[in-house]
C-alpha cells in the first residue's frame, strides 16, 4: 500500500461522500455570498446602499443609514430597527462561519468528520435565527412606516437574497445531517483527529484564495456599469441600458481619444523605464551577497527594505520637506552657500517627471524587489563556487558564470510578468505627486481612471470601460508573455 492510499479505518461510503460534496459546495457558495451584494438578505430597504453586501451591512452602520438621514430624523423608523438589522446580519455571519469550519473539518479522518459535522448542525439553525431576525426588522420598519404613512419613502421589500439564504440554510442543514448519519462512529476511542497533508496545505492557502476572490474577482461584478448610463446614486436597469455606447465613445470622441493617447504615452514610458531598469534589484542582490560581514549585510538589507512599507503619502511628505520652496535644498543654498533667489519649488515642475518618478520608485522598491534574488542566490549549490575557486576563478568570474546564470530564470519570469502588466503601474505614487503643472506628463492610465470616475467628472461608466479595456489588454499581454516564455525557455509562467 502506498503512502497516498486512504487509511482502511477511514473509508467513506458513496452516500457519505455525496452528502459531503454537496455540503462543502453549499458552504463555499454561502461563504462567497456574504460578500456578493445582490445576494444580501439584509437589504430590506431601497435606502440601503445597493452595493452593500451582507458583511458590510452587519459591520458598517454608515452603509445602512447613509441615505436614511431624513428618515431617522423624522422617526419613520427607529435606531432600534437599524440595530436589530445589523445584529441579525452578524448572527447570519456567525452561522456561516460555523458551517465553514465544519466544511474544513470534513476533510479530515472519520473522527474529525464526525466532530466537524456537528458545527453546521448548530450553525445552520443560527443562520435561520438570523434570517428570522432580519424578517422581524423588516416587520418593525414596516409597522413604523405605516404609522408615519411614508412607506413609499422607505422602499421596504424582502430582497431576493433572503430566499437564496433560506434555501442555502436548509441545504446546509440537510446535507450536514445526512453526512453525519452516514458517517460511521469511530470505534477506536484512542483515535486522534487527523487530516492528510494535502488538505492541510489547501486550508492554509484558503484564506489567500478567499482574499483574492474578494479583492480581485468579485470587483469584476462592477464591470456591468460599462453597459449603463450610470450616475452616482442612481439605479441600473433596462431604462438606462446602453449596450456598447461607452466603448464606442471611448474611441470616437476626439477629446477622450486625445486624453487616452496622452495617458497611454505616460503609462508606457514610465513602465518602459521600469522594465529597462529591472536589472537593478538583481545587481543589488548580487552585490549584497558578496558582502562578507553578516551584520552589515543584514543592516543594509533591512535599511533598503523599509521604504517599501512607507506609504506614498509619507514619501511625498519627505519629498516636500526636501524639494519645496522652504525645503532642505533651498534652505541649504540660502543659509549655507548664501545664494540669493534660492526659492525653487522642484515639485511644481514638469521637467524630467518620468525620470523623477523612476528614481522615487527605485528608492522605494529596490530593496524589496531584491529579496527574491537574495533567496535565489542562497539556493545556488555552494559546491559550484568551490569547484570554480579550485579552477582559479576569482569572485567576479564566480558571479558572472555561476550567480547570474542561476538567477536568470527567476529574472526572466519577473521580466515577463512586468511586460504583461505594462499598463498597470499603480496609481498612488502618481496621485500624490500630481499637480496642475505636471498633470499632462504624470497622469497614467490608473490615475486617469480614478480622475474621471471618482474625481470631478464622475463618469463612472466611462472609467469602467477604460478599466475593462485595460484588463483585457493585460490578460492578452500575459498570455503573449507566457507564449514567449514557453517558446524561449521551454517553461510556462502560468
Amino acid at each position: 500500500m502506498t503512502g497516498k492510499a486512504r487509511s482502511p479505518r477511514n473509508p467513506q461510503t458513496g452516500l457519505e461522500r455525496g452528502f459531503l460534496w454537496v455540503f462543502r459546495g453549499a458552504a463555499l457558495i454561502t461563504g462567497m455570498a456574504l460578500f456578493f451584494p445582490p445576494a444580501n438578505p439584509g437589504r430590506i430597504s431601497g435606502k440601503i446602499n445597493q452595493a452593500a453586501s451582507l458583511f458590510t451591512t452587519g459591520i458598517s452602520r454608515d452603509t445602512v443609514t447613509n441615505n436614511m438621514g431624513r428618515i431617522l430624523r423624522s422617526q419613520w423608523i427607529t435606531d432600534g430597527d437599524v440595530t436589530l438589522l445589523m445584529i441579525s446580519c452578524l448572527v447570519v455571519m456567525l452561522g456561516v462561519l460555523a458551517c465553514a469550519a465544519g466544511g474544513c473539518m470534513s476533510l479530515g479522518n472519520r473522527k474529525m468528520r464526525k466532530t466537524g459535522l456537528v458545527l453546521p448542525l448548530v450553525g445552520a439553525p443560527i443562520m435561520g435565527a438570523g434570517l428570522f431576525l432580519i424578517h422581524r426588522a423588516y416587520e418593525s420598519m414596516l409597522a413604523h412606516g405605516t404609522s408615519a404613512d411614508k412607506l413609499d419613502k422607505l422602499e421596504l421589500a424582502i430582497p431576493a437574497g433572503f430566499a437564496v439564504f433560506v434555501a442555502l440554510t436548509g441545504l446546509l442543514f440537510l446535507t450536514a445531517l445526512g453526512a453525519y448519519l452516514a458517517t460511521a462512529k469511530e470505534k477506536d476511542p484512542a483515535a486522534k483527529m487527523e487530516m492528510e497533508e494535502k488538505y492541510r496545505l489547501f486550508l492554509m492557502m484558503l484564506p489567500v484564495i478567499l482574499l483574492a476572490f474578494i479583492f480581485c474577482y468579485l470587483p469584476i461584478w462592477g464591470w456591468r456599469y460599462a453597459f449603463f448610463d450610470y450616475t452616482p446614486g442612481s439605479d441600473i436597469g433596462p431604462q438606462n441600458y446602453v449596450g456598447f455606447k461607452w466603448f464606442r465613445f471611448l474611441f470616437t470622441d476626439p477629446a477622450t481619444s486625445a486624453d487616452l493617447v496622452r495617458v497611454l504615452r505616460n503609462t508606457l514610458a514610465m513602465s518602459g523605464l521600469g522594465i529597462a531598469t529591472s536589472w537593478l534589484p538583481i545587481a543589488f542582490a548580487v552585490l549584497l551577497a558578496e558582502v562578507r560581514s553578516t551584520k552589515f549585510q543584514r543592516f543594509v538589507q533591512t535599511f533598503t527594505t523599509i521604504p517599501n512599507f512607507i506609504s506614498w503619502v509619507l514619501v511625498y511628505a519627505i519629498a516636500l520637506s526636501i524639494f519645496s520652496t522652504d525645503g532642505f535644498i533651498n534652505s541649504f543654498l540660502t543659509n549655507v552657500l548664501h545664494q540669493t533667489g534660492a526659492n525653487t519649488n522642484y515639485l511644481q515642475s514638469a521637467d524630467h517627471t518620468w525620470l523623477k518618478m523612476l528614481l522615487w520608485g527605485t528608492w522605494k522598491g529596490v530593496g524589496w524587489s531584491a529579496i527574491i534574488y537574495i533567496a535565489g542566490i542562497a539556493g545556488i549549490d555552494q559546491q559550484l563556487y568551490e569547484a570554480a575557486r579550485v579552477d582559479g576563478a576569482n569572485r567576479f568570474r564566480c558571479i558572472w558564470h555561476i550567480t547570474i546564470p542561476g538567477l536568470i530564470p527567476t529574472y526572466m519570469v519577473m521580466l515577463l510578468m512586468s511586460i504583461a502588466g505594462i499598463l498597470s503601474n499603480g496609481m498612488e505614487q502618481y496621485l500624490v505627486f500630481s499637480n496642475a503643472v505636471n498633470k499632462d506628463v504624470i497622469e497614467v492610465l490608473d490615475l486617469y481612471v480614478y480622475n474621471i470616475g471618482i474625481g470631478k467628472s464622475q463618469q463612472i461608466s466611462l472609467s469602467t470601460v477604460v478599466g475593462v479595456s485595460k484588463s483585457l489588454v493585460g490578460i492578452t499581454l500575459l498570455f503573449l508573455a507566457n507564449g514567449i516564455s514557453r517558446t524561449v525557455r521551454g517553461e510556462s509562467i502560468i
